[in-house]
């Protein structure tokens, strides 16, 4: 190597004879001794809600969707949409189907969505769906597409030859699915109308009806409580249209009130004389389940009541339990338990892509139904009790999120710290501390974020709204749930702008342009850079300037400018010099570097990256030396150097492996067998062949671990 490397690949040297070009003993053995983690251990994922007690036999539906999960055991992708009204049973009769009769025809996985979770005024958000999908499967986020159309190919890819179960609950029309569907499997849909078009496709439809009233009485007689008189069970089942959502609301009631009985149930619901199952519309369900919710609540405590009003006011459809302690309401732990009690509300367990499950769940959701009637009793407060209400929401999402977001990284902010600690949020000591906690919370919350968004833009509060979007950049840049930004972003550059912030808007339109290069759209991520440049005047921190010098460059050398990308990066490390931001100093150079090797600069990007590569280990910044490593490497390999290829490259993964950096490892393993494949070098490339292999774990998982 040259005097620009120096430090790149120290202490190795390709001094073996045998007339190979770059020591294929030496680095081989190199490899060979690479300490390489086992994979984490890996479940075929099985994310279908646990079935809830008290279920009937419905003996012809279970044995329709057995014949159909028969059938789908071969070749090829069988469709069923469950259609029934709300409260039926739908969800509730997959699950316990999975439990007892079809588990065992789907051991390669088993994937669920609620579609109510990631609708957005309408619309269905199915790429973060697939993404999820995929990551479940063993697809590293940073490794998918980042177009709907892209994930859609490779979820069928990933899924074909494999006896998979797709089931998507709350299905509204036929589109929203369609590219769900797995390569080889079952795709199971349930939904509150009969969805032809799916029909069309060759879709089997399967009816659930409201239990008849010999099957639902059987249900009643079963309960621990006083029977009352014989016709007292017949007349609760009518009043309770057969809806066992209903019925087990009550029946949970009475049992926790022995002193009660069928009578007493039966006289706290009014008279209903409509027929369930008399069409495909809701309304006869909503009012069977406004009756049974309203009489259960009767007899709730005060603090009960208060948490399923407060349910009722928040946006989104699922919500984290130190929320409403953090809101100040009485007894929280209390109520939920009275609430999961009556069905009324039930856990969202952990272990959502697959992994093992782990710790108690932490999340919560209440049935659709149950929170349409909540949103109405909560609708009742008068008007400066629900704005009061939706700024406590905002406020503690905005401290929360900024809470996971520092638990990533320590990236440039323009938001202070929060203003309140985790335990003053209601979240358990060292919540966020473990790696990647704080990503997958946000994940998580997603959803329920975005709907705060929506309504604090609404209501005005333009504070809260830029601070939540500047720290959700890690999940959108992670986790690539571009989607999400191209919606939040618009909201953060209003909100700045009502708040007279340009640096947050600067910040927000950023942000913005990112996710528009992510998915290709390169003119629109340059039009948000445009409107982003008249801002710069006024803000005083030159990391701004920078940052939009950094997307700008990433824009351009996309484009193939690589000139115009060389001046923007070198802006960028300039206005990351002025500020002693060593860390951008780091990654500028690193983006610099980039920039000259795509022009032809070998010698440029070499002296560039070694004197990051100084700094980086100066500075402790251990995560940048394998990528800078890396690219040191690839430097090489354009230049026609393989031997200093080689050795950068074994470098580079050598310092992932000592940082667990699994991905960066699999990097630089792929680019030694192009390497020793190029130039013939057996030995090396059945070492890095063998490590990749054990990356990969069992069955070479697609994009490995």
């Amino acid at each position: 190597m040259d005097g620009d490397d120096a430090g790149v690949g120290a202490g190795v040297r390709n001094s073996v004879s045998g007339g190979t070009v770059f020591g294929a003993v030496v680095q081989a053995e190199r490899i060979d001794s690479l300490v390489v983690e086992a994979p984490p251990a890996y479940w075929p994922p099985r994310q279908l809600p646990a079935p809830l007690p008290g279920f009937v036999n419905r003996t012809e539906e279970r044995r329709t969707l057995r014949e159909l999960a028969e059938a789908a055991g071969g070749q090829g992708v069988r469709t069923v949409v469950v259609t029934g009204l709300g409260g039926v049973g739908k969800t509730q009769l997959i699950a316990h189907c999975v439990r007892s009769d079809l588990g065992a025809f789907f051991p390669d996985g088993q994937v669920y969505v609620d579609l109510a979770d990631v609708r957005r005024d309408g619309a269905v958000d199915v790429a973060g769906v697939l993404g999820d999908w995929l990551h479940a499967f063993g697809v590293p986020y940073g490794r998918q597409p980042a177009g709907l159309g892209g994930r859609a190919d490779l979820f069928r890819t990933v899924t074909a030859g494999k006896r998979v179960l797709v089931v998507v609950d709350n299905v509204r029309q036929a589109p929203e699915i369609r590219a769900l569907t797995p390569g080889d499997g079952l795709l199971v849909a349930t939904s509150r109308t009969m969805l032809p078009a799916l029909r069309m496709d060759g879709a089997v439809q399967l009816v659930v009806d409201p239990l008849d009233e010999r099957e639902a009485i059987g249900i009643v007689r079963g309960w621990p409580v006083a029977q009352g008189e014989g016709p007292a069970a017949a007349e609760l089942v009518r009043r309770c249209g057969g809806l066992p959502l209903a019925l087990r609301a009550v029946g949970e009631w009475l049992v926790e009130r022995p002193q009660l009985g069928l009578d007493d149930a039966v006289r706290s619901l009014a008279p209903w004389g409509g027929a369930a199952g008399g069409g495909w519309a809701d309304e006869g369900a909503v009012d069977v389940m406004e009756q049974v919710f309203d009489s259960v609540l009767r007899q709730m405590p005060d603090h009960t009541r208060a948490l399923y009003r407060f349910l009722g006011a928040l946006p989104g459809t699922t919500f984290p339990a130190a929320l409403p302690r953090a809101a100040g309401l009485p007894r929280v732990d209390a109520a939920l338990g009275d609430l999961m009690t009556s069905h009324l509300v039930v856990a969202v367990g952990p272990g959502r892509h697959g992994a093992a499950p782990a710790g108690p769940p932490h999340r919560f959701r209440m049935h659709d139904l149950a929170r349409a009637h909540a949103a109405t009793e909560a609708a009742a407060l008068p008007e400066e009790a629900a704005r009061s209400l939706l700024r406590t929401v905002a406020d503690f999402y905005a401290e929360a999120v900024a809470h996971a977001d520092r638990s990533i990284g320590g990236r440039f902010r323009l938001q202070g710290p929060p203003a309140r600690s985790l335990a003053e949020l209601g979240f358990s000591e060292g919540a966020f501390s473990g790696e990647g906690q704080g990503l997958d919370w946000l994940d998580a919350e997603r959803g329920n974020i975005l709907a705060v968004l929506r309504a604090a833009a609404r209501e005005g509060l333009h504070d809260a709204v830029w601070r939540i979007c500047e720290s959700l950049w890690p999940l959108f840049h992670e986790r690539a749930r571009h989607a999400d930004s191209l919606e939040a972003h618009p909201l953060g550059i209003e909100a700045a702008r009502w708040e007279n912030r340009p640096d947050a808007e600067i910040r927000m339109r950023n942000q913005l342009a990112r996710a528009h290069a992510a998915l290709g759209d390169l003119d629109r991520a340059a039009e948000e850079l445009r409107a982003a440049e008249p801002l710069l005047a006024p803000a005083e921190d030159a990391r701004l300037r920078g940052m939009l010098a950094e997307t700008g460059g990433l824009v351009a050398l996309a484009q193939g400018r690589t000139a115009d990308a060389r001046d923007r990066f070198t802006a960028a490390l300039a206005a990351n010099t002025e500020r002693g931001d060593q860390h951008g100093i780091v990654v500028q150079s690193y983006h610099l570097a980039d920039a000259v090797r795509a022009s032809g600069d070998h010698a440029e990007a070499r002296r560039l990256l070694a004197a990051a590569l100084g700094l980086a280990r100066e500075t402790g910044d251990l995560a940048m030396l394998p990528k800078l490593t890396l690219l040191t490497a690839r430097v090489h390999a354009d230049a026609g150097e393989v031997a200093q290829a080689v050795a950068a490259a074994a470098d580079a993964a050598e310092q992932a492996g000592e940082q667990g950096l699994t991905s960066k490892i699999q990097e630089a393993l792929e680019l030694l067998l192009g390497l020793a494949r190029r130039s013939g070098d057996t030995a090396l490339a059945g070492s890095c062949e063998r490590r990749l292999a054990e990356l990969r774990g069992p069955g070479d998982r697609p994009g490995g671990a």
